[in-house]
């Protein structure tokens, strides 16, 4: 089993999905797969989610597929019994932290501070995701962390567009960026598999190009 770093280096766009019915799980995560996508998150934002990650678990096994929006311990045991290659928090409490150490999945908390960053320090972790991205200020406060915690290492989400992303990626503890951008509801409802690939192939594109 991959850890959480070496799963996120996978990247270096990780699409962020929210379904509404998993039936269409497949057609989305092969579009992905198309691209070039080899991972992504689907948020345990619906009834469906967790039957969708079941589905993509068996049939699409060339993407790595993680339940996002796990706020509690008991959705992170949901979500290793349904299959999930990994979790992701939109914030972390002692209990998840604590709990995750002991799961066959690996977990990824999230910070918005130089404080939680310490707690999840302190449990042990060295992998987290900087939500929300934007808002809690962006590349300029990932690299401002860099100084007094240059071990950490980070998958920003909230608030990216194809167009940031790249500011995000050019500091050196970012690993890989997640979004919804890639998947629209909109793209979902209609189902434009073919608008999907096209958005991923551009992310994908943007996210490689040589750091400046």
């Amino acid at each position: 089993m991959l850890n959480i770093e070496d799963l996120l280096r996978i990247g270096p766009v990780m699409p962020l999905v929210t379904l509404e019915d998993a039936s269409v799980a497949e057609e989305v995560a092969r579009a992905l797969v198309r691209a070039g996508v080899r991972i992504m998150e689907v948020a345990l934002r619906t009834p469906a989610a967790l039957r969708a990650i079941e589905a993509l678990a068996r049939r699409v096994p060339e993407i790595r597929v993680g339940a996002g929006t796990v706020r509690t311990v008991k959705d992170l045991r949901a979500a290793v019994a349904a299959g999930a290659a990994f979790a992701v928090s939109p914030g972390a409490t002692p209990s998840l932290l604590d709990a995750a150490r002991r799961e066959s999945i690996p977990y990824l908390p999230a910070i918005a501070s130089a404080s939680e960053l310490m707690v999840g320090f302190e449990a042990g972790y060295r992998c987290f995701k900087f939500f929300p991205a934007g808002p809690a200020g962006g590349p300029a406060f990932l690299e401002a962390l860099a100084g007094p915690f240059p071990e950490a290492r980070f998958c920003p989400t909230g608030g990216i567009t194809a167009r940031t992303l790249r500011s995000y990626l050019e500091v050196r503890s970012v690993l890989c960026v997640g979004g919804s951008w890639i998947t629209p509801a909109s793209a979902l409802a209609q189902r434009d598999w073919k608008r999907i690939e096209r958005l991923a192939r551009t992310a994908l594109a943007a996210a490689r190009a040589p750091r400046r």
